[in-house]
């Protein structure tokens, strides 16, 4: 494996603020996303970038092929007369012509709003998808079964238009000369990323952002360039992840991308395991909770355990921390193979494009989140026991879309963003070994006794020892005496009995607590029979919990927790 030396540059100052940054310096990067097509296709005109399962076949677009409906598209968007001011919203999930529209807006200036589908189809009352509809009041829409989103459509007045009569247009004078304008400051996509409390926030991502991130990547996965990567992604597109880290991966590098209808649920995890079946991918991107509901497939189907490893470079994962004992198996399917994919990780989010520290050296164990990228330089800051991390660079935003409110407090007074995740050293004698993810600043907590609660940790280790039962937990015990959890069980725990189940984590109880430590044993459990809300901003599509959400919503069953109730798992 080709990765950038496992070197970085560390500045101590007296308050005990600790400034981190990579020893490279960034290399030169495109001046907007499109330009990359540009290239491909003049380089690599017949490859294929993008494919989608139609039926039984893949249908492919080479990359000839999709700049010349780009230039079709874009030339159609401007004669509808939108620009800067009037962006396009994309409601529906990753696809062909999601990516098509995506681009063709891109490419002459004009913003990019895709929206999570679940505002749209899993929403009951449609109130974060008019609110977004009221800040970016989209100069077209597009969902790709106009059926399906009929209602959400409704409920913000809008119309779908569909790609076929956007392609329908000339490409003409007006498009070539509105792509020379676009700079690198000129905003590319404005993505939505909701807080614990309020309504989204739209996140502008500027062509600098996007391109710089990119070269990032490069500098520290040089391998990325030596062999076009082979993707079958799933990862939503209106996410910072799948739309900016995975996609533009695949596009700056002349790649080819395998859209994947999976998701990570029971049932659509069937349809990720069969397109691994048939196309052998060189990186695998994926959260842990994807893992988790491939892993079975990967250990019972030697067909498709034979085709995933077969070419796979790299398995990455980001997004939340990755139990051990998933990384273990993760590593034991792939020994069975012959095969040794580097088990990489990064750390960012939407603000940072998302790339702000990445993985470019080998990983005994899960935990480590990297070091910092080039050019990207980050602030430490000592706050409530832990490392406050924030982040300054070309890859960070320069705002939220219409609320220069939230602006201001996003930013500190040299300009670093204020991300809200807290860092530690993995070796604090030798920075160079990384920085491990230490959990969101804002959900730790101190227990009565004075002691912190580390939440993240606590998190991980309860659903490892108690693997494969619980799916997810929220952390409990702020002022209290004691640890607890709310807990949302595995869908493989549906044939078990309610007394095995109890009895089960009873005992996963007792074991962490003869482990030892106040802090990180909790003492008592609550079944979840209700999932977590998208409506109440309990939980995102990718499948991150909101704890400080779930623990306002369900206030009632916290109290609960701590009573002497009979639902009540203690030890």
């Amino acid at each position: 494996m080709n990765f950038a030396p496992q070197k970085v540059e560390m500045q101590r100052r007296a308050d005990g603020t600790i400034l981190l940054r990579s020893p490279q310096k960034l290399g030169s990067y495109a001046r907007c996303v499109t330009e990359w097509l540009v290239q491909w296709s003049d380089k690599a005109p017949d490859r294929t970038f993008l494919a989608e399962r139609v039926g039984e076949r893949w249908k492919k677009l080479n990359y000839r092929e999709t700049y010349g409906a780009v230039r079709r598209i874009a030339q159609a968007l401007l004669d509808r007369g939108l620009g800067p001011e009037r962006p396009v919203a994309i409601l529906s999930d990753n696809g062909l012509d999601h990516a098509l529209l995506a681009l063709g807006a891109m490419h002459v200036g004009i913003p990019v709003a895709p929206v999570s589908p679940a505002y749209s189809l899993m929403s009951q009352d449609f109130g974060k998808l008019k609110y977004i509809f009221e800040l970016v009041q989209p100069g077209l829409v597009f969902a790709a079964d106009a059926q399906k989103f009929a209602p959400a459509l409704a409920a913000v007045g809008g119309k779908s238009t569909s790609v076929a009569e956007l392609l329908e247009t000339n490409p003409g004078s007006t498009q070539e000369r509105e792509h020379s304008k676009v700079r690198p400051e000129s905003v590319a996509k404005i993505l939505f990323t909701s807080g614990s409390t309020g309504m989204p926030k739209g996140v502008v991502n500027t062509h600098r952002m996007l391109c710089a991130n990119q070269q990032m990547l490069a500098q520290a996965w040089p391998l990325v360039e030596a062999r076009p990567p082979v993707v079958v992604d799933w990862l939503p597109w209106n996410h910072t992840f799948g739309g900016n880290h995975n996609f533009n991966l695949v596009l700056r590098n002349g790649g080819t991308m395998y859209v994947d209808a999976g998701k990570p649920v029971p049932g659509l995890v069937d349809i990720t395991a069969r397109n691994l079946k048939e196309v052998a991918p060189t990186m695998y991107f994926n959260v842990p909770r994807g893992y988790d509901l491939l892993l079975p497939f990967l250990e019972k189907d030697a067909e498709l355990r034979r085709n995933f490893f077969r070419d796979l470079d790299v398995l990455f994962y980001a997004a939340a921390a990755l139990p051990q004992n998933l990384w273990d198996k993760l590593q034991k399917v792939a020994k069975a193979e012959g095969r040794s994919p580097a088990m990489l990780s990064a750390w960012g989010s939407t603000e940072t494009a998302p790339l702000a520290t990445s993985v470019h050296f080998p990983m005994e164990r899960a935990g480590v989140i990297g070091l910092p990228v080039a050019e990207c330089e980050l602030k430490l800051v000592p706050a409530a026991g832990k490392l406050e991390v924030r982040v300054r660079g070309p890859n960070v935003t320069p705002g939220y879309y219409k609320r220069p409110d939230l602006t201001k407090l996003a930013f500190d007074e040299e300009g670093f963003y204020r991300i809200g995740d807290a860092v530690r050293l993995a070796d604090a004698a030798d920075p160079a070994k990384g920085i491990v993810f230490d959990g969101r600043v804002a959900e730790d907590f101190k227990l009565s006794t004075g002691t912190w609660v580390h939440v993240g940790a606590v998190r991980v280790k309860l659903i490892a020892a108690a693997d494969p039962l619980i799916q997810d937990a929220v952390i409990t015990g702020h002022d209290r005496s004691e640890i607890g959890a709310l807990v949302f069980l595995s869908p493989g725990t549906k044939d078990m009995s309610l007394v095995a189940l109890r009895d089960r984590l009873a005992a996963v109880l007792r074991k962490l607590a003869d482990e030892g430590g106040s802090s990180m044993a909790p003492r008592r459990l609550l079944l979840m029979t209700e999932p977590p809300s998208i409506d109440a901003n309990e939980i995102t599509d990718k499948g991150y919990m909101n704890q400080r959400a779930v623990l306002e919503r369900r206030a009632a069953l916290v109290e609960k927790l701590y009573s002497d109730s009979p639902d009540v798992i203690t030890s």
